[in-house]
């Protein structure tokens, strides 16, 4: 099959490329950079450098495709310390471009990552953005079939925790405690995408995936064990510590008041209400073995 995906080859994008093009299917991998031309390459698929921001682009990139991967890169946006970005606007113009994209090349398998929160477009903060696009995608021709990937939340988030945890011993969010919560690995994504791409596509289908199930205390526990910081602890603060924290460090305030109201959503179990309604099978990768490779960063990091 002739794939193309968006979202150039990150935590995600390359295991998946890897994995397609060893499976035998032509692949064309979308980036912003030009240097990753490359690095696309040599895994053995084709690079299309542009922008999901044109619309041109994407129609010229897309025809001729069986099956699409859709995600918002965040990178072609802006970045979150950006204080001018209006992530709504943005997100907003990658649905429609990619809506338009698909009516205009035809395409009519699509594969959108979309992420934990995306069933409701209340109480979730930032993930609203995703609901968003999930509508604006299902606009589309009902001969169009789409499966939606929601993703929980990544065992990569950790890393934004490197220096609280370097400098105070301590794992710094807004919600806590003993209460176990759903984590998925960047290879468990890839690799369910991988299957689903090799599945028939029927309709619109909402896919959870989540790779293991650890509660904040006990995240700390295994990091620390692995980091060899057995006194690392999570420390749960204010939201409003929360915010000013992130105010002060120049994050967008969109983005910075959205975070926070994410994490409300998981300290009081909202946000992963309707997961456990359609609870997936868990992935292969555990907390456990991702602990090992936040270990290596953590003292790369840390020299």
């Amino acid at each position: 099959m002739n794939i193309v995906l968006t979202g150039s080859i990150g935590t995600i994008g390359k295991p998946l490329t890897k994995q397609l093009v060893e499976a035998g299917h032509s692949v064309t991998v979308i980036t912003s950079k030009p240097e990753r031309q490359a690095a696309i390459e040599a895994l053995g698929a084709r690079a299309a450098t542009g922008s999901f921001l044109d619309v041109d682009f994407l129609i010229k990139t897309f025809n001729g495709a069986d099956i699409l991967y859709l995600m918002e890169a965040w990178e072609g946006i802006g970045s979150i310390f950006d204080k001018d970005v209006d992530f709504v606007a943005a997100f907003e113009q990658i649905g429609n471009n990619y809506k338009k994209a698909v009516e205009e090349s035809g395409v009519k398998q699509l594969v959108h990552l979309s992420s934990i929160g995306a069933h409701t477009e209340q109480g979730t903060g930032s993930l609203y953005l995703h609901h968003k696009v999930e509508n604006i995608l299902r606009q589309l021709a009902d001969n169009i079939s789409i499966k939606f990937m929601r993703p929980v939340g990544f065992y990569t988030n950790l890393y934004r925790s490197i220096d609280s945890i370097k400098t105070q011993h301590t794992i710094l969010q807004s919600y806590g405690g003993d209460k176990k919560e759903p984590w998925v690995s960047s290879l468990d994504i890839a690799a369910t995408i991988a299957q689903e791409m090799e599945k028939p596509f029927v309709g619109r289908t909402v896919h959870y995936l989540a790779s293991d199930e650890v509660s904040p205390n006990e995240v700390a526990q295994m990091l620390g064990e692995a980091i060899g910081l057995p006194e690392l602890t999570w420390t749960v603060i204010t939201d409003e510590q929360m915010q000013q924290g992130m105010l002060a460090a120049g994050m967008n305030e969109w983005i910075a008041k959205g975070f926070v109201a994410m994490q409300a959503a998981q300290q009081s179990g909202s946000l992963y209400e309707d997961f456990y309604r359609h609870k997936p099978t868990l992935g292969n990768i555990k907390l456990a073995e991702f602990a090992k490779e936040f270990a290596q960063v953590y003292h790369n990091k840390t020299r």
